[in-house]
């Protein structure tokens, strides 16, 4: 009798044990997950950002296509190539200053001047780009915050699930209209 409570009381305890393993194994599996959702997240971020990149690339030869039109006057064309050239070749930590001078030139030139209503195809072009940008900038922000948010939550920051991945950010040119 006493050996079969013993047997008892340890086949309890292995029951024990095994749920125990089988919720941290639970636990584990349900961190890998989320790591690897929070690395796809990252992902994203990096991807639209090199989209909204390259469309911003092509904004800016769009530009300097246009500085280069005879009609343009040369203190117009000194903007809008230097604006052009600051916006293509700035790194990160300048680029939205850059990119809003460049908005603020064409937007300019624009107002300002008959050259859209000269050469319709190029202009119809560069607001085709504008609204790329537009919509690429809205897909980069809402990575950002998907991110973010994420990023936010106790259980990533307590068990630093995002790594040494750095927080995504929002660049202020981005708020602007461009």
């Amino acid at each position: 009798k006493r050996l079969a409570s013993i047997l008892e009381s340890r086949g309890e305890l292995m029951l024990e044990i095994l749920i125990l393993i089988a919720l941290l194994l639970l636990f584990i599996w349900y961190l890998a997950i989320s790591a690897n959702r929070l690395d796809r997240l990252h992902h994203r971020v990096e991807t639209s950002w090199a989209n909204l990149d390259s469309i911003l690339q092509r904004r800016a030869s769009i530009a300097l296509e246009i500085a280069h039109f005879t009609e343009i006057d040369p203190a117009s064309n000194l903007i809008l190539t230097v604006a052009a050239h600051q916006a293509r070749e700035a790194d990160i930590s300048e680029r939205s200053e850059a990119e809003s001078s460049l908005s603020e030139a064409l937007k300019l030139l624009r107002d300002e001047s008959d050259i859209p209503h000269l050469h319709r195809e190029i202009f119809e072009e560069l607001d085709s780009v504008t609204e790329r940008v537009r919509i690429a900038i809205a897909i980069h922000r809402e990575a950002v915050t998907a991110t973010r948010n994420r990023r936010s939550k106790w259980i990533y920051r307590l068990f630093r699930l995002a790594g040494s991945a750095p927080l995504p950010v929002i660049y202020p040119f981005e708020d602007d209209v461009i």
